[in-house]
């Protein structure tokens, strides 16, 4: 497998991860069920995936009024992104 194809998989996929607790726990808030700690979400977001939870949380209003949250997320997504882009230019 090609090296620069696992890290675009891995950052793919965890912020598909991301993006989907964030509606996960958003549908389990709206039903008053057990939810999906923080601890969980900021873990996904630390590790990779930061743009998919942010993307969750805007799209379905979710978290948007935790100010840790607001900052947080966004702010772990752009670097994120410089990491990853950075990363992808080091292997090329």
């Amino acid at each position: 497998m090609d090296e620069k194809i696992s890290p675009i998989i891995l950052f793919i996929i965890m912020n598909i991860v991301g993006l989907v607790i964030m509606k996960v726990d958003k549908d389990r808030a709206k039903k008053r069920q057990y939810r999906i700690s923080e601890k969980t979400l900021w873990l996904v977001a630390l590790f990779g995936g930061a743009v998919g939870a942010t993307a969750g949380m805007r799209l379905y209003r979710h978290k948007t009024k935790h100010l840790l949250f607001k900052v947080g997320f966004p702010f772990l997504a752009v670097a994120e992104v410089v990491l990853f882009i950075y990363f992808l230019t080091e292997l090329a």
